[in-house]
This record gives structure tokens, C-alpha cells and sequence, in this order.
């Protein structure tokens, strides 16, 4: 099973295609340039330079939050317009998730953290074992204080990874992954879907929607705002 997977709910973006645990083609940029410039590129070049047909992607997969609102939106869009012209399925994977695949292969948690600001991060925990990951949490936004009291009490070791994993590891200690590994990546989307892949799972483009967890900061505002009057 071929599987396309895309990344934008962070600064940097990318886009995998992966068949089983290997990763056929990888494609990714980190340079602060806005994803509805770089994203539709990257899917063509990880097509073509792997020479794989759109017509062999089985499935396409997305991360579909936490993370950046924007960010979620053009993924999110990208893969039901690619979904929808396909007449292929979707498949939504959790960012936090797919972070914890980052350090598979460990014998640790994963504490899957990205910064949501105001001294909050999105937070998860995983059990990472030599080829497995288990999901430990549900998806939340938290205050970074209240994470050091969710982390006391493990026998393992604790790995931060994701882009709050700095922020976290200055405030709290802990382990972090080192910057190969630590951020968001298309990849491990592919891989994250295919070690849970199921029929059930599939849904059409239509059914496709971001999980943000937050309302989005205009929304919050306007609530604040309406809640003063």
C-alpha cells in the first residue's frame, strides 16, 4: 500500500510517500515561506522524483492537528482536492501522533509537545517501544505547568519531541530528541498510517476536517470581546 502523506501544521511543511515502514520519497522545506507557496511543488517533486505515478497512491494521508490553523487548512485542502480527484480515501492522523513515530525504535514516552503560545503546549504521551507506539493521553492544549505533574511518576525515560520540545526541556528537564527527529514530518504521518490503518478509519474528502483543539485566535478574541459588552 502506497501512501501520500502531507505535513503543514507547523512552520516547516513536507510531503512523504511511504509503502509500508519504508519511505520512498521525502521531500520537506523549513524556510518561513507560506505552505500555499510550497506545498502543491513538493507533492509533484516527491511524485516525480520517485517516478510514482498518482495513480499508485493507495491512500492519502494527512496530519490534521493539532497545530498551526492555517497550516491545517491548506493540508487539509491539498488532500481532499488530491482525495477527491482520485476517487481515493483519506486518512487523518493526529500531529502529536505522528511525532511520537519520530523515536520509534526507543524504549521511552514520548511526550509529543508543540507550542500553542501563552505558555501552553499541544501535549500527548506515547509508550515507544521497539516497534510500537500506544497512546498513553488524548490530544490537549495544556499549561506547561501542569504538564510537569502529568509527567511525574514513569519508569521510563521521558523524550520531548515536536517544536514546544525546546520550551519544555528548559522549563521541565527531561529528555528531548535532537533536531533531526524532533520536528513535525510527512514521514512519519505514512508510517503513523499505515501501522493503524484500517477500512474504518478511511473517510471520503468531504469527511476530512481539522482537530484544533482551540478556537482559533480571531474567534477567541471576538468571544472576549463580546463577553466585556
Amino acid at each position: 500500500m502506497k501512501i501520500l502523506s502531507v505535513d503543514t501544521s507547523a512552520v516547516s511543511a513536507s510531503v512523504a510517500i511511504t509503502e509500508g515502514e519504508k519511505i520512498i520519497s521525502l521531500c520537506s522545506t523549513n524556510a518561513g515561506l507560506t505552505h500555499s507557496r510550497t506545498l502543491l511543488p513538493m507533492i509533484n517533486s516527491a511524485l516525480s522524483n520517485s517516478e510514482t505515478p498518482l495513480s499508485d497512491i493507495d491512500v492519502f494521508a494527512c496530519s490534521v492537528g493539532p497545530g498551526s490553523f492555517t497550516g491545517i487548512r491548506i493540508g487539509i485542502a491539498s488532500v481532499k482536492g488530491l482525495s477527491d480527484g482520485c476517487g481515493k480515501k483519506c486518512f487523518p492522523v493526529s500531529t502529536l501522533e505522528a511525532l511520537a513515530y519520530n523515536i520509534i525504535g526507543q524504549d521511552a514516552v514520548a511526550c509529543s509537545v508543540m507550542d500553542a503560545r501563552c505558555n501552553q503546549v499541544y501535549c500527548a504521551l506515547f509508550d515507544v517501544g521497539n516497534s510500537t507506539v500506544v497512546r498513553m493521553t488524548e490530544d490537549e492544549a495544556i499549561k506547561i505547568d501542569e504538564l510537569s505533574e502529568r509527567l511525574k511518576g514513569f519508569d521510563k525515560k521521558i523524550i520531548f519531541v515536536g517544536d514546544g520540545a525546546e520550551i519544555c526541556h528548559r522549563a521541565l528537564g527531561y529528555d528531548i530528541a535532537p533536531p533531526v527527529t524532533r520536528f513535525q514530518n510527512a514521514a512519519s504521518v505514512g508510517i503513523c498510517t499505515f501501522k493503524n490503518f484500517s477500512e474504518e478509519k478511511l473517510l471520503s474528502a468531504s469527511e476530512l476536517l481539522p482537530v484544533y483543539l482551540r478556537l482559533p485566535q480571531a474567534e477567541r478574541e471576538l468571544r472576549a470581546k463580546n463577553n466585556k459588552q
